[in-house]
Formats: C-alpha cells, sequence, structure tokens
C-alpha cells in the first residue's frame, strides 16, 4: 500500500492542469485567500474519499484473495490501465491549437466558493480513483497506517502547499517565478500528462497483476 500511495500522490501533486490554475488563481486579485480556498478543497475531497473508503471497509482491510480485497485490486488495475491507454492516446495525438478556458478570463472576478469548486474540476480522477482503491488495504487501528495516510494526502496536496506558502511569505518574487512556472507547465502540458499517464498506469498496473497472481 506504501509504495502505491506514494506513486500515486506525487503523479497528483505534479499534474500541470492544476498547478497552472492555483498559480493563475494565485495571481488574480485576492489571490492568496482564493489559492487557500482552492488548496482546503483540494484536500478535502481527498480526505472525503478516502473517510468514503473506510466508512465501506469498516476501516479494516479485507482478507487477500477474497472477494472484496479483489475486486480493489481488480480496480486499481483497471485505473492503471485506463491510464496507460490514455497517455498511449494522447502522445499519438496530433496536437492542436490549445485556447485557455472561458474562466480564465474572469479569474479577479471569482468568488471563493468558485475557486474552491475548481478544486473538485480540476482533480486528476483515475488517480484519486486509484487512491481510493489502495486504501482499502489501510487499517485504521494501526498508527502507522494514520501516518501513511496523512502523508498520502500531504503529499498530493504539496505543490499547492508550497505554491501558496511562497506567495505568502515573498509575493513579489513568487509572482515572477510562478508567472514563468505556469508559462512553462503550459507549454509541456501534453508532455507532463503523457509522462505522469505511463508512469502511474505501468506502475498500478504492474502492482496489481502481482497482487492477484501472488
Amino acid at each position: 500500500m506504501v509504495l502505491d500511495l506514494l506513486v500515486i500522490g506525487t503523479a497528483i501533486t505534479l499534474g500541470p492542469l492544476h498547478n497552472s490554475a492555483f498559480i493563475l488563481l494565485l495571481s488574480s486579485q485576492r489571490g492568496v485567500h482564493k489559492g487557500l480556498a482552492f488548496l482546503l478543497s483540494w484536500l478535502a475531497n481527498l480526505v472525503a474519499v478516502i473517510a468514503c473508503v473506510m466508512l465501506l471497509t469498516g476501516g479494516s482491510p479485507p482478507p487477500h484473495h477474497t472477494a472484496p480485497s479483489t475486486a480493489a485490486t481488480a480496480a486499481k488495475l483497471g485505473f492503471g490501465v485506463g491510464l496507460v491507454l490514455f497517455g498511449a492516446w494522447k502522445r499519438r495525438r496530433p496536437p492542436r491549437p490549445k485556447h485557455p478556458p472561458s474562466w480564465t478570463g474572469r479569474v479577479d472576478g471569482l468568488s471563493l466558493v468558485t475557486s474552491a469548486g475548481l478544486a473538485w474540476l480540476f482533480q486528476p480522477w483515475a488517480l484519486v480513483g486509484a487512491g481510493a482503491a489502495t486504501v482499502v488495504d489501510a487499517d485504521l487501528s494501526s498508527t502507522d497506517d494514520w501516518l501513511w495516510l496523512t502523508g498520502y494526502c500531504l503529499l498530493a496536496t504539496l505543490s499547492l502547499i508550497v505554491m501558496e506558502m511562497y506567495t505568502v511569505w515573498a509575493p513579489t518574487a513568487a509572482g515572477a517565478r510562478l508567472t514563468a512556472l505556469r508559462t512553462w507547465l503550459e507549454g509541456h502540458q501534453d508532455q507532463l500528462i503523457v509522462t505522469l499517464a505511463l508512469l502511474a498506469g505501468l506502475w498500478l498496473t504492474a502492482r496489481s497483476i502481482y497482487q492477484l497472481v501472488a
């Protein structure tokens, strides 16, 4: 479980789409407040998904090779294969002109509620779903598992936390550097998405197949 959560959390936090959107929010009027609303909503989403899984499992991992355990592993395999197929499709897809979403032109007027809602829109749901299938193996009677689940949520939010704190403590420097980072992310968006999808997908696929046959 631990290695899977590390891979999934890293892939989530490095995603270019939500990081670009977050930087744009930070650069707008009341950017720190909008960024905090986005960050907290993002984190709440991850916690809510884990809480739902824990409610279904009762906080105890199902025995290995039982129907619930096999179903969770099969779901993780499905997410892994889906990510690989998506990455391969996107890699072969001819490049198309990119047009900024309509909301970016109204970013200064966005409310905190709308900013929070964007976090749910930009969540990489395939990776979040793979994380949900992984935390089925968590045992809430174990302090270590509590720590790993907390670490997973923080890792998946790490890029947002760093940018938010950077903007709070050094707004001038952060504005220039984060704008440059956003430009770079948008210029390499497709390559980053393909790389993350393929790497995470291959890892999840291999690990799931191993768990099913072991």
